[in-house]
């Protein structure tokens, strides 16, 4: 069948094109393909030698049919189905990102891209996992700001302890919840001055998350400039 001859030529095609890794693994140090990476690059060479792929999905697998556009000859590569459960995004999100890698997956095996070994990377560079200490707890009574109408005060620890992440999540969902009461620009900058201590100190742990969290307050404050 000439799908497998076709199928070799682009393999071979598309190792010739100089396609960057955008996606970054933070945790283990490596980068990795994301999907739009060589997606177009696939779609180009198809098109060329003459093959279409056909993705499906059910409940138990992801599979991709890749058809010779002349004599209709087809191979089929398959893939177990996973699952995930984002944080703060609904169902059909959530099946949207599964779809997403499932793809990414797929199209690795089927075009022989060359991946970094991800279990290589991780195996024997985690450290032993210690008992989580109680993680901090943003204080609240009904809402997050105290002392006279418009202090604008987050009243939460000073600095990370147990878990930073659910920390600096507690800091940043604080100040959102502050941001949504504002009426001016000049709200916006109260808060940043009321909390600026709580503030550097976000930014001395995690200098990426400020820099995110502070384009809300960015985001805020333009509205406020347009009205």
């Amino acid at each position: 069948m000439k799908v497998y001859k076709k199928l070799s030529d682009a393999r071979i095609l598309l190792q010739q094109k100089s396609l960057t890794k955008s996606g970054h693994n933070k945790f283990a140090g490596y980068k990795y393909f994301e999907l739009a990476d060589f997606l177009p690059a696939i779609q180009e060479i198809f098109n060329q030698v003459g093959l279409v792929d056909v993705i499906t999905f059910n409940k138990e697998v992801a599979m991709m049919q890749l058809y010779d556009t002349d004599d209709g000859s087809s191979v089929v590569f398959i893939s177990p189905m996973g699952s995930a459960s984002l944080k703060g995004c609904h169902e059909v999100q959530n099946i949207g990102a599964v779809e997403t890698y499932q793809r990414r997956y797929l199209y690795v095996t089927a075009l022989a891209i060359s991946e970094h070994d991800a279990l290589d990377a991780t195996t024997g560079s985690v450290e032993p996992v210690k008992k989580p200490e109680p993680a901090p707890k943003l204080t609240l009574e009904k809402n997050p700001i105290v002392g006279e109408k418009g202090s604008f005060q987050i009243v939460a620890p000073a600095k990370p302890e147990g878990d930073t992440a659910e920390w600096l999540d507690i800091i940043q969902t604080a100040s959102h919840m502050l941001l949504d009461l504002c009426s001016n620009d000049a709200d916006v900058m109260s808060i940043f001055k009321k909390n600026k201590t709580l503030f550097d100190t976000v930014k001395a742990t995690d200098p990426e998350f400020f820099k995110d969290m502070m384009g809300k307050f960015t985001e805020t404050k333009n509205k406020f400039k347009k009205d």
